[in-house]
Formats: structure tokens, sequence, C-alpha cells
């Protein structure tokens, strides 16, 4: 899933995992961290600096888990009465899986209940967004995966992927918060776009449709791609990652401060804000010229 955990060790899903620390990898999460700011990959991936958990983020979290857990019903009983009943047991998987003390989140019982509560009305959006009942995905949760040919692995997880009789694809995303203005559309596309590079050059069809809901404003964003996106797609990914093992090889993390400083972990160490990034480790592959994990 895409929504970013509880807190802690900075954003990883298991699609970042480094399982092999020989061989070079990449997920969107991190590429869109090194383009926003090569400095906050970094922070994030080099010195896996932690963060602190964030309410707005482990809400996405639980959200993800119902709309993940609601296709495992009838489709009969794929009802908003019965998703929101689902919000207690998901939010108790959730915090079982968390490895920081999400409790203290809140300010006591009835702040944790009001939160849990605020899941609500973004699981009303989705329902009008969408009839579960009407879909069967031939996958949730994907773990999608392929090597190009200089090396490089892309790997990530699909939220959803349907596929009609004809057997065309469509990848699905949920976003639980507001949809962006049309002139950062392209930046949220780059995701799914990153998606239907890695399902073509895994199975040789491009999907038909990439398609993120917006949960926050109900808005739907969609996206038609083809091989010339999807070529266009692998070498802006190629030159990031040439841009990272550039940077790796020169020590040279530059920051690129932005409005989204305003809600960076990591502002305080951060040379743009007067701070001071900690000493590069000495240790590990990256120092020692390996491949980071993306």
């Amino acid at each position: 899933m895409t929504a970013t955990p509880a807190g802690g060790v900075p954003p990883l899903d298991p699609a970042e995992a480094w399982e092999t620390p020989a061989v070079p990898s990449l997920s969107p999460s991190r590429a869109g961290d090194f383009m926003t700011c090569p400095l906050l990959y970094r922070f994030r991936v080099v010195d896996r600096l932690p963060e602190p958990p964030s309410r707005e983020a482990l809400r996405g979290t639980l959200v993800h888990q119902v709309l993940e857990d609601l296709f495992d019903l009838p489709a009969q009983d794929r009802t908003l009465d019965r998703a929101t009943a689902m919000v207690p047991t998901a939010w108790e998987s959730v915090r079982s899986q968390s490895t920081d003390a999400v409790e203290e989140l809140f300010d006591g019982p009835e702040d944790a209940a009001a939160w849990l509560a605020s899941a609500e009305p973004l699981l009303a959006t989705y329902f009008g967004l969408e009839d579960p009942a009407a879909l069967e995905p031939a996958e949730r949760e994907l773990r999608v995966e392929t090597t190009l040919d200089d090396g490089l692995v892309l790997r990530g997880y699909v939220d959803r992927l349907d596929r009609n009789p004809a057997g065309e694809t469509r990848v699905v995303d949920y976003k639980t918060g507001r949809a962006p203005r049309e002139a950062f559309e392209q930046k949220a596309l780059f995701q799914m776009r990153f998606y239907a590079l890695v399902l073509w050059r895994a199975t040789g069809t491009v999907p038909r449709v990439l398609q993120l809901l917006y949960l926050g404003d109900g808005q739907v964003l969609r996206y038609s791609p083809d091989e010339a996106d999807l070529l266009a797609t692998e070498r802006k990914v190629r030159a990031l990652w040439a841009a990272i093992q550039r940077a790796h090889e020169s020590g040279d993390w530059r920051a690129s401060p932005s409005r989204l400083c305003d809600w960076c972990a990591h502002r305080a160490l951060c040379p743009a804000h007067g701070g001071t990034p900690p000493p590069l480790p000495s240790a590990g592959p990256a120092a020692a010229g390996g491949q980071p994990p993306g």
C-alpha cells in the first residue's frame, strides 16, 4: 500500500526492503523523495533517520487496511455499514504491526475514539466513487518487480489490480488526501507510471488505465498510458538512478527548499534552514561504494 507507515524509521514499505544489498533497487516512494529533495532521500535511505509518527499517515494506513479486507467479503456484504464496522478490527491489525507507541499520538481515549471515527467519512467517499460489490479485483497489495537491462531493480506494491474479461488491466491506488492541483497532477501520476512500467516490463502488457482515488475530496484522476509514455518514464527512472549514484559517490546531497519543508521531520538538520546534517555513515554498502536501497 502507499500510505505512509505510522512513523519511527522513515516510510519503507515491504517493496523497498533491501533483500540483496549488492543489487541496486528503486521504488516510486524513494524516487519521489529524491525528486523532491536529494537531502531528504539521504536522510531516509542513507542515514535511516527516524521520523515521528503522524495521525494523518496512520489514518491512511488504517483506511487502506479496511479497503483491502473489504474484498475478502462476499460481494453482497461489501457495504458502507460493513466497512465502517470493520474499522476497529483493522485498527487492531495496524496497531499490532506498528513499531511505535502510537497511543502517544492521542490525548486520551476520547481523542483516540474521535480519530478512529475520522476514517468513516473517507470510507463513505470511497463508496461514492465505486461500488465494491460490482468489483472482483484480480490482485490486492500486489508486489510488482522487474529488472532493467542495466541491473536496476524496480519494485513497488500496487493497492489493487483489476482485470476485465478481455484481459486489460487497471491499476488502482487509494489516496486519503485531497487531489493535487492541475499543475501537480503529473507528479502524482509519476508513481502510477512507475507501476505501469514495472508491470509492462514484467508481463509485456501495458495497463489500460491508471486510476487514483482521492478520498479526501472525492476526486478521481485517470490516465491511459501507452508504450511511448512508459519508455519516457523508464528514461526518467534511469536518469534518477544515475543522479542518486553520483550523489553517493560525491557525498553531495543537496537540499531543495520548498513549501514542503514546513512538513519535513528533518528540517532542523537541513543546511537550508540553518541546520547541520549528521556525518555520512562510514560503514555499509553505500559508504563502501555499493548500491543503496531504493
